[in-house]
This record gives structure tokens, sequence and C-alpha cells, in this order.
């Protein structure tokens, strides 16, 4: 058995996890290529006030590496970004990245079934296989908001955080009521002078049971392994009942519903405020959001929710559609991620010249088992088309990827020279399945960063998230057209 040259694409979550993946099964010959000049993805670029995650530590974290020294069941930015970079060294990746290195092509070569990977700086990289793991939540989205680029202020997105801004006694403007705005916004409500938030929807909030870890708590963890692998399997049972509450049993939606309106009702006394912070949407629809701290912030007198559209910002602030002009010195926008377009900005060819945007086109990104595309052979996603999550850890989805392409890696490294993309039949039927179940979800029912222009829902996965581990168990070379680089050339 040959051991296939690997290119992987990002180093955050998604990358270092293919990374361990081929590591432990003996397999070295691959590079990762990170353009920034640290590793974490997300858990490097967001270090906003309050960033954390909102799935708890003991599943949101590789189940071979598990941690029995958490700060708290929710860990915060600053603890997941150590983790990895713990992990990261533990199994010495650190030879195996390259930093700073940008890509901007990646075409495949029929010729010699190898990728030609060009970078920024104008480098040509050969490998056999191509792994993307840039994530679907790698690239900022500004609203397109008229005169956005006029305002005289400090204005920045909270993904590109700027420390060096001191809010105390400002006037600030919140634009967005996703699951960064929930953590920043009780983090900064106590120094600003005034906030507005500038909310277009309301977000289904429910409690964060939330709890520091204790020395002893800690301890038993480490000692008595099963108390540990005992918790983090309660979480993923809790997890894995909601995602089957927004697909197959929607009964199991209900008790849901009812927490997150008590919760609401609880801390939110005033009438009119509760009722501004009331979504009008399917529960489920958007992301379902945890907190106990946003709605007691946004109940504080130094506070507006403004449900108005805005219709312009302006050079000293943001105006809305009953022409009130709302004064403010800093604008943060919470609005999200370019979520549904996986792998922009890079140029990527498969066979007979075929540019992978073109190919997916306005319908927008699909990929069987959200891994493989017909047409481009031996490149490989990682967290790609529909494998999000509607409820629990990306960590179990991206092991179950990882172990899959991992299956490849070695069915190709069995036939040196072949090259493998998914049957064109294979991926539609696979997108047929998942189109039939996708249909009566509650995702459709509202607009979010799940669905693209065209309406697709191209980010989640339709299901349990054992379902999914279930469906990529094992790679099939059945469900693939397989082909030889030297028959290709002649």
């Amino acid at each position: 058995m040959t051991e296939p040259s690997i290119i992987i694409l990002g180093a955050g979550f998604a990358g270092l996890g293919m990374a361990l993946e081929l590591r432990r099964a003996g397999l070295n010959n691959f590079t990762i290529l990170e353009k920034a000049a640290d590793l974490g993805g997300v858990w490097r670029e967001n270090t906003y006030p309050g960033a954390a995650c909102d799935v708890p530590s003991p599943l949101y974290s590789w189940s071979y590496e598990p941690k029995s020294d958490w700060p708290r069941r929710f860990s915060e930015q600053a603890d997941i970004h150590a983790y990895m970079r713990g992990v990261a060294r533990k199994h010495d990746l650190a030879r195996f990245i390259r930093f700073g290195v940008e890509v901007t092509d990646a075409e495949f070569d029929e010729t010699d079934g190898k990728w030609k990977i060009t970078t920024a700086a104008g480098e040509t990289i050969t490998a056999d296989i191509f792994i993307p793991a840039v994530g679907q939540l790698s690239r900022p989205a500004m609203p397109n908001l008229p005169g956005i680029d006029t305002f005289e202020g400090i204005a920045f997105h909270s993904a590109e955080w700027n420390h060096d801004v001191d809010l105390t006694g400002k006037r600030v403007a919140c634009i967005g009521t996703g699951a960064s705005a929930v953590q920043y916004i009780p983090r900064i409500q106590p120094k600003v002078e005034h906030l507005t938030l500038f909310q277009r929807s309301a977000a289904w909030v429910l409690p964060k049971f939330d709890t520091e870890y204790s020395t002893t708590h800690k301890a038993v963890f480490k000692y008595l392994p099963p108390t540990r692998l005992a918790e983090r399997f309660a979480i993923w049972g809790l997890f894995e009942a909601l995602a089957l509450g927004l697909t197959d049993i929607p009964a199991i939606k209900h008790p849901v519903i009812a927490i997150a309106d008590r919760h609401r009702e609880k801390q939110v006394p005033d009438p009119v405020l509760r009722a501004k912070l009331t979504p009008d949407y399917a529960a489920g629809c958007k992301r379902g959001l945890f907190s106990n701290e946003y709605f007691p912030a946004l109940a504080q007198p130094n506070v507006t929710v403004e449900t108005t559209a805005i219709e312009a910002v302006t050079p000293t602030g943001i105006r809305t559609t009953d022409g009130v002009e709302h004064e403010v010195d800093v604008i943060i926008y919470g609005t999200g991620f370019k979520g549904t377009e996986f792998l922009a900005p890079m140029n990527i060819y498969g066979t007979g010249g075929r540019k992978l945007a073109d190919v997916w086109g306005d319908e927008g990104a699909r990929a069987y088992l959200g891994i493989s595309v017909p047409h481009f052979p031996n490149l490989f996603m990682m967290y790609g088309p529909n494998t999000n999550v509607g409820a629990g850890s990306i960590i179990y989805m991206l092991e179950a990827q990882a172990r899959y392409i991992r299956q490849a890696v070695q069915y190709l490294g069995a036939h040196p020279g072949r090259f493998v993309a998914a049957r064109v039949d294979a991926e539609q039927r696979w997108d047929d399945w998942l189109q039939n179940r996708l249909k009566d979800t509650p995702w459709n029912f509202c607009s979010s960063w799940y669905r693209n222009a065209s309406g697709r829902i191209t980010n989640n996965w339709p299901g349990a998230t054992v379902l999914y581990r279930w469906k990529t168990r094992s790679f099939q070379p059945a469900e693939f057209e397989v082909a030889d680089a030297v028959l290709a050339s002649r």
C-alpha cells in the first residue's frame, strides 16, 4: 500500500480533526495549509466579549481526546482555543501545518490524477488528495445597508472585534440578534452609556444549564472516567432529542417551546418589551440560543430594543424607516457569516475544466454525504453541504466525516494511480433523500443562514447526528466513479 499525498485546507476543528484521524491510522503524508498565523479557525477569530460555545464542552470536544478539567460546562473562547492548541501539541501537528498560506485556486489534472493548488503568493502545490476544511462560518457577512460606508464613528463586525475601542460611556448600536449578539450584549451593556439593539427578528432563547466545574468535579472526571463519559452521553442524548424534534418527532418541540416561553416571561417582566422579544416564527426555524443573561441585559434602563427596520446608515448613526435618526458612536455588526457560500472565494476546477461554483450555480451547494461532488475526483470536504447540525455538536459530525475520508484515503492508497468522485446517480439519490426529509422541517418557514437565495436548505443535516454517523460508517467504492490517471490521459 502506498501513502497518497494530501493537502488539508484549514486548521480549525475540521482540519485538525482530519489530521488527527490520519495520524491515528498511521498516515502522515499530509500538509495543512492555514492562511492565518495560528490554528483555531472560528475559535481563533471570534474573540468578542463573552464568546463561548453553546454546546457543553464534554460533547464539544474530540471523543478520543477528552478533557477532565474544563473550567465550566459551556466553555469560553480562550479555553476552547487552548484545548485545540494542547491537542495539536500532543500529536505534534505543528510540523504538518504551513501558516500564512492562502489558497486561491485548485485544479484537478486528469493527466496525472493530481490536484494543483495555487496560493496567493503564486506557489503551486501538488497532491493526490485535496481536503478543504474551511468550515461554514469563516467569512463574516455584512448587511446590505445604504450608507454603510458613510458612518464617521467606529464600526466593526463581531467576528473582527476591535479590542482597541473602549466602549465605556459610548452610545453603541448593535445590529443582529444571533448567537454572537446574545453573548456579547450582556458583557458590554454595563459599560456603555446607551445600547440600541436593532432587531429584525426575535430569537428563541432557552435557559443555559451552565455551571462552573469545582475541583471535586474535575477530580471525579479525571479519576473516574465513566462519570465523564456519562455526562457526555447525557448531553449527547439531550441534543439528539432536540434534533429529532426538528425533523422526525415534532411533538418534542412543545415542551421546549414552553420552557422558552417561561424563560422569557420570567426574565422580562415588562409586557411591551416582552412582546418585542417574542418570536413570530416557528421554533427551530432559526438557530435556538442559550442564555441566562441576554434578556436581563435588554431590560436595563440604558438599553433600547428597536424593531423598526433600518433605512440607512448615516454619518452619525442609523436612520430607521420611521424617519428617526439614532445617533451613536459605535456600530457593532452581529450579522453572522456567509454560511451558504461553500469554499468561496476559491476557484476550484474538476474534470473537463468544470468550475465548482458554476456546477452548483444558483441552486446552491450539494455533495454526496456532504463530502464528495461528481466530477471533482479525490476532493473530500469536511463540514460540507447539509452537514451542519440544528442541535448537537459539529465535532461529532466532523469525526464521522474524517473517519469516512480516511477510509477513502486508504482505498486510494491500496489502488495507486486511481481517483474517485461520487457517481452522479449516487449523489442524486442522496440529494433526493435529503430534500424529502428537509421539506417538512421548520427551516423552510423563515429566512435564515441555513437557506440560500434560491430558498434551498444547503447547510443543515435533517435528523439526529447518529443517523449521519450511520450513513458514513464505511466508504463504498460502488458509489463512486473510479478512474485511472494513465487511462484518462490516453
